[in-house]
C-alpha cells in the first residue's frame, strides 16, 4: 500500500489543526502557505474530512476549520481511511495460496495497528520532540 498525496496532505491538515487546537479556526490558506501545497487541493481534502465528521467548518472573515474532537481521540487511521479507503496492501480473494493470504493479512493488520495507535497528539509530540530523521545510518 502506497500512502498519495491525499491521504500525506490530509495528515498534513489535519496535524496543523491539531496544533492550533483550542486557538480558533484556521484557515486552510495558512496551511497552504506554510506547507506550500495548492490551496484548492486542500479544499478537496478536507472536504471529505468534514463529511466524516473530523473536522467542523466555521463561516466568516475569521473562519476556517477545527478539530472534531481533541488530537488525542483522533488517529492517523481515521485520517488515512477517510481519503485512501481501506487499508490493504494487496488485494486478495478467498481462492489466494492461503500462506500467501495470511501474509497479506497480516501485513494490513500490522499496519493498521500502527495507523489505529497513532493519534494526531502523537505524531504532534513526535514533530516537536525533532525527530524528523526517523534513522542515520553511518557507513
Amino acid at each position: 500500500m502506497k500512502i498519495s498525496t491525499k491521504g500525506r496532505y490530509g495528515l498534513t491538515i489535519m496535524m496543523e489543526l491539531a496544533n492550533r487546537f483550542g486557538e480558533g479556526p484556521t484557515s486552510l490558506k495558512s496551511i497552504a502557505e506554510k506547507h506550500q501545497l495548492s490551496e484548492h487541493y486542500l479544499e478537496q481534502l478536507v472536504a471529505p474530512l468534514r463529511n466524516a465528521g473530523l473536522v467542523k467548518s466555521i463561516r466568516g472573515a475569521y473562519g476556517g476549520y477545527i478539530l472534531s474532537k481533541s488530537p488525542e481521540q483522533v488517529t492517523a487511521g481515521e485520517v488515512i481511511r477517510v481519503l485512501e479507503g481501506p487499508i490493504s496492501p494487496v488485494d486478495f480473494t478467498e481462492e489466494d495460496d492461503p500462506a500467501k493470504r495470511d501474509l497479506w493479512i497480516r501485513i494490513r493488520d500490522s499496519i493498521a495497528e500502527v495507523l489505529d495507535s497513532t493519534t494526531l497528539a502523537g505524531l504532534i509530540a513526535f514533530q516537536d520532540e525533532g525527530k524528523h530523521d526517523n534513522y542515520m545510518f553511518y557507513i
